[in-house]
């Protein structure tokens, strides 16, 4: 399905030189004290031309991603338990909502990492990649389609199709993007317009045979079912988005959805299969930055049901950051329910989950960065971007953090930051928050504490929300988030 765009390689390469010359701009001054600012007055921050320690605080480009794994690799060897791949926030755009223009671009270049210009491929790539992965199951987990267009979940459910004609299940829930989202839009010029919506009963006939049709069970009160993914092992497919007047208005599980999922546990308990709970929204607060919009509303009553059950294991994703979490935090996590965050496909590095999982509870999960690089040349792509992908995604995403951090310090001038330290302020930013969302910040935590740029954030911007967040990503880099394994 995937067309020609008739992109210039020399203007990707261009592009690309651009955002890796901007990133990497050093900065040679070392750092003196610097006096806190009273109310009222302007902060006095070094200067560019005094002589001052020598830091070079983060490495100046972000380091390659590991490479694939080898049959030497202990991700390659023969697991126990069931095979299944978890992707989610595909964000899929129907082909036909876009010509591409200005008006595209911008909200490719201005929005939350997601590398819609490149959607179409990413996702043939990654049905080509499950099904040589050959799992039991796949299990998206909700945000489909960019803001639930009627085509864009029409054309995605097409390549759906071809994995399930390969022997591989799929199994979909919806996300809070996906269903009669009055953002729903297409893109011709310069302008954003409206496109058709999808009603909760358009979604459940386009996904009918990933997962609806094969259900054990159906929730009257939302799009929640169970799948039988084994004769041992059933998914517990949660429709995590609550509406109001039609419109989604947050994540919550609804007073009679409880009922039916009591009635799933007692049916789970009769049957002597266990259970595999998946949602859209998170279970557990992953993020203290955006817990109110991330989070099941009111979960500990989901949480206690799931853990008098004995389930081990809860899937979801919304987040777009790698993460995991075990609801007993606070006593160690070793007698309460994990929770895995699989981060955004769409979402550099633009990866999944990989799951196997045993019938006893047992587990062990990893994440696999789309190979982009090979499925370019496997398809004879001409387009640079598509067959240097691994160069191409890391600038990416970096130039979106950046721009976020650098229009936030514009507004805060009276502060009286330089360019250079502005330039600088955002580089920084911008190359923890990719760590962050790849759930590889433990390896520049200590780099990013020592830095003057965090100092100058944490001590001269700390009203602002990229001050709070880098605080909060220095809270959270104790582990790398790709991989858990509970025996």
């Amino acid at each position: 399905m995937a067309k020609e765009k008739g992109r210039d390689w020399k203007q990707c390469l261009l592009y690309i030189g651009l955002i890796l010359g901007l990133l990497s701009a050093g900065c040679s001054k070392r750092e003196s004290e610097i006096a806190a600012p009273t109310v009222g007055s302007k902060a006095e921050l070094p200067t560019e031309s005094e002589e001052i320690k020598n830091t070079e605080p983060i490495q100046e480009t972000i380091e390659p991603f590991p490479e694939q794994e080898t049959a030497d690799s202990p991700m390659m060897e023969v697991i126990p338990g069931h095979k299944i791949l978890i992707a989610t926030d595909i964000h899929y755009l129907s082909r036909q909502l876009t010509d591409l223009g200005s008006g595209f671009r911008y909200m490719v270049e201005h929005g939350d990492g997601k590398v819609m210009n490149y959607i179409w491929e990413i996702t043939e790539a990654f049905v080509q990649e499950v099904i040589r992965e050959k799992p039991e199951i796949l299990i998206l987990c909700g945000d489909l389609s960019l803001n639930g267009e009627l085509e864009s979940h029409q054309e995605l459910a097409e390549y759906l199709e071809e994995i399930e004609s390969h022997g591989i299940p799929v199994a979909v829930i919806p996300g809070n993007h996906d269903i009669n989202n009055p953002q729903a839009s297409q893109f011709s010029g310069e302008e954003r317009l409206p496109a058709r919506m999808t009603t909760p009963e358009q979604f459940c006939q386009i996904y009918r045979q990933f997962g609806y049709d094969e259900a054990i069970s159906r929730d009257p009160e939302s799009l929640s079912y169970v799948y039988p993914i084994s004769d041992n092992l059933w998914g517990l497919m949660l429709d995590s988005c609550q509406y109001q007047s039609g419109y989604y208005v947050g994540g919550m599980i609804d007073t009679g959805t409880y009922d039916w999922i009591e009635e799933q546990l007692d049916a789970a308990t009769e049957a002597e299969v266990m259970l595999l709970p998946v949602s859209h929204h998170n279970l557990l607060e992953e993020s203290q930055i955006y817990e109110d919009d991330c989070t099941i509303e009111h979960s500990e009553r989901l949480i206690e049901l799931l853990l008098g059950w004995g389930a081990p294991l809860y899937l979801s994703g919304h987040l777009h950051v790698q993460h995991f979490m075990n609801s007993d935090r606070e006593w160690g996590g070793n007698s309460g329910i994990d929770e895995i965050v699989t981060s955004s496909l769409a979402t550099p590095p633009c990866q999944y989950g990989v799951l196997y999982f045993q019938d006893e509870g047992n587990f062990r999960y990893h994440t696999q960065i789309l190979d982009m690089d090979a499925w370019a040349r496997a398809t004879n792509q001409t387009d640079i971007c598509l067959l240097e992908f691994s160069n191409y995604r890391v600038p990416f995403l970096e130039n979106v953090f950046y721009n976020q951090a650098h229009d936030q310090l514009e507004k805060m001038k009276e502060l009286g930051f330089t360019d250079t330290q502005m330039g600088r302020m955002s580089q920084v930013y911008a190359k923890a928050n990719c760590y962050y969302y790849w759930g590889r910040a433990v390896e520049i935590a200590e780099q990013l504490k020592e830095s003057r740029e965090y100092k100058l954030w944490s001590e001269y911007a700390t009203d602002s929300m990229q001050a709070v967040y880098l605080d909060y990503i220095l809270e959270e880099a104790v582990v790398d988030y790709n991989f858990l394994e509970r025996e």
